[in-house]
């Protein structure tokens, strides 16, 4: 037996805002959250500009007891957990914990900590140095697991970790789990706190980074001018659901998750195949999940990085996977205003594919001037629309060849 799967909380911190709505209607106004980096001296990478998260208190969301404990993508992670399940109307003792589980993902993990423990070490040479909470501040999987102990969630708590697909893949497992009944309910998405000297630097060195010293013109997916993505922070989390779950319970639904499609392009470390077959089959692998044609779909949230390599075969693959609807479908890419929030990025894309559905609006690809005809889509240039969105697609392609992408639908009565 399977069941259908909807969306009844969301929660977020974003370098567009603290919350899902704040962070939604940035984007419907077209705000970019990129700036100059405050946080850190970027020393001598050439990195300038960020995706800072600003005013973030984690003494609104935990104690300071437990803030200490968590490095800064935990502190996000049970933030954005939070605020899902209060918006799920979520409250502890309501819910069966055993029929619950977790699968929050982080692409790099507790970067702040290690970077700050390893300078220890490399400055002293003395291993006792070492913070005792060092390991679990580390690991990546401690994002799903304080969750798990903070709301007393006992069903699959996992960590998915594929880069820059991560939030999309472990959405994608947390929609598996309820649609084939390992749980009723899951808490899902991503998490990234990645600015620190050590992984900007990295990240610059493998010229994935933009030099780019203009907050307003860094990020510009689909854009001739394009030279590298922004690094981005935060987290973004959803309740899924089965749908006998939610009604019977009374829950609102924001849209329904539909369809899943995971593939590997087996080509290279950090570059996209070319060709784009593997990333669009995992598209059409959605479509097909959710029964639906090319044709039907309304909205498509792009990886778009803003890298000349990904936009250019993001487009092919949208092709490919889309025939002749690939005239006519509107793509849009949100991290022109977000930035790359690395693992986190496909969750809050999910969240944005959601609330396109919620309110008939599409959000736009900022920034855009110069058209490039590698990218030959209807990117939604600068002005969001409002049009009715049926059904929407996110795509993230992760280095290491990960592709995963979500069908979402309109909720209807069967």
């Amino acid at each position: 037996m399977t069941h259908r799967v909807v969306i009844t909380g969301m929660g977020a911190v974003t370098p567009l805002g603290l919350c899902v709505e704040e962070t939604w209607d940035a984007m419907k106004a077209g705000k970019v959250g990129i700036g100059p980096v405050t946080r850190l001296d970027t020393g001598d990478s050439k990195i300038s500009v960020a995706a800072e998260v600003k005013g973030f208190d984690p003494a609104a969301f935990m104690d300071k007891k437990l803030a200490r404990r968590l490095d800064r993508f935990c502190q996000y992670a049970m933030a954005a957990g939070k605020m899902a399940m209060e918006d799920a109307a979520l409250q502890p003792g309501s819910y069966d914990g055993d029929r619950f589980g977790v699968v929050v993902g982080s692409g790099i993990g507790g970067m702040e900590t290690m970077e700050r423990e390893i300078g220890k070490l490399a400055t002293t040479g003395l291993t006792r140095k070492t913070a005792p909470l060092t390991v679990p501040m580390m690991i990546g999987n401690m994002a799903s697991g304080i969750l798990s102990l903070e709301m007393g969630l006992h069903g699959p708590c996992l960590d998915v970790v594929t880069a820059c697909a991560t939030g999309t893949d472990a959405v994608g497992t947390a929609f598996r789990m309820v649609k084939y009944g390992q749980a009723d309910k899951m808490l899902c998405g991503g998490t990234e706190a990645p600015l620190t000297l050590f992984a900007m630097g990295a990240f610059a060195n493998l010229d994935a980074l933009t030099r780019s010293e203009d907050p307003m013109t860094a990020s510009i997916p689909f854009d001739a001018r394009r030279s590298g993505f922004v690094m981005g922070e935060g987290a973004a989390v959803l309740v899924l659901e089965s749908l006998e779950s939610a009604k019977a319970r009374g829950a609102k639904i924001y849209a329904e998750l539909l369809g899943c499609g995971e593939t590997a392009d087996g080509y290279h470390m950090t570059a996209p195949d070319p060709e784009g077959r593997a990333a669009a089959r995992a598209m059409t692998l959605a479509m097909e999940e959710g029964g639906i044609f090319p044709e039907q779909v309304d909205y498509i949230n792009a990886h778009g990085t803003s890298t000349p390599l990904n936009d250019k075969t993001e487009t092919r693959v949208i092709r490919l996977a889309m025939g002749e609807a690939a005239e006519h479908v509107a793509v849009s890419s949100t991290k022109s205003m977000t930035g790359h929030m690395l693992g986190a990025a496909g969750a809050i894309e999910t969240i944005v594919c959601a609330l396109a559905i919620r309110d008939g609006y599409i959000p736009a690809t900022v920034g855009y001037q110069e058209p490039d005809p590698d990218c030959d889509l209807d990117v939604v240039p600068n002005v969001g629309r409002n049009q009715p969105v049926r059904y929407a697609l996110t795509n993230s392609l992760g280095f290491g060849g990960h592709n995963a992408t979500l069908l979402l639908g309109k909720y209807e009565e069967a």
